[in-house]
């Protein structure tokens, strides 16, 4: 596959198989990922690759974040245990959507030359990397984000240090749904040329 077929053909691919990714497959999306470009050669990433009970690292966080969200909204203190189990074993489920989820974190160098934004995008340069990879290798991915992502406790689950902050959370199994058409906007609708 060209690389102009990858960026072209690569789509959001939410439902995926169970069945399991080989680990050479794995080592090949992460290794498209560690060649993304970065400012100053820091690499400023780190992946947690995440398969079967692996992935219940993600579950936790997600029902404790979504346990204690809900205690906040209704005021009170704690739930009902049952009730608290009831919350967090359905969003534990979502760590299970796909065989295998990839979190990328960006590492920011301390070094004062390097612009903490740029160590940023290079961290989400690795992402588009990873998901042009998979796409490529037949695998369909999705990049997960959203207010838990960023949510303290799952920098604790992770073990990221203060400087420290997930970026991504890719999902990647087997397709198990039909290749969504893409479409985009002409790219000169959003295109200034500045040549004088």
């Amino acid at each position: 596959m060209s690389i102009w077929e990858a960026i072209r053909g690569r789509r959001t691919i939410g439902r995926v198989k169970q069945d399991p990714i080989a680990r050479d497959q794995i080592d090949l999306l992460l290794e498209a990922a560690a060649w993304a470009p970065s400012h100053h050669m820091t690499e400023p990433w780190r992946f947690f690759v995440m398969t079967g009970e692996g992935r219940a690292v993600l579950g936790q966080a997600y029902a404790d974040i979504t346990v204690e969200a809900a205690q906040t909204a209704q005021g009170v203190q704690a739930l009902a245990p049952e009730e608290a189990e009831a919350i967090g074993n359905k969003v534990k489920a979502k760590a299970y959507r796909a065989p295998l989820v990839i979190g990328i974190a960006v590492s920011p160098s301390a070094s004062p030359h390097v612009n903490r934004q740029e160590e940023f995008a290079a961290a989400h340069s690795a992402a588009q990397n990873m998901l042009l990879a998979a796409h490529a290798m037949g695998l369909g991915a999705i990049w997960r984000s959203g207010d838990p992502m960023y949510h303290e406790r799952m920098n604790q689950a992770f073990g990221l240090s203060e400087a420290e902050q997930l970026v991504a959370l890719i999902y990647i199994g087997y397709p198990d749904m039909p290749l969504p058409v893409g479409k985009r906007q002409d790219y000169a609708a959003k295109t200034v040329w500045l040549t004088e």
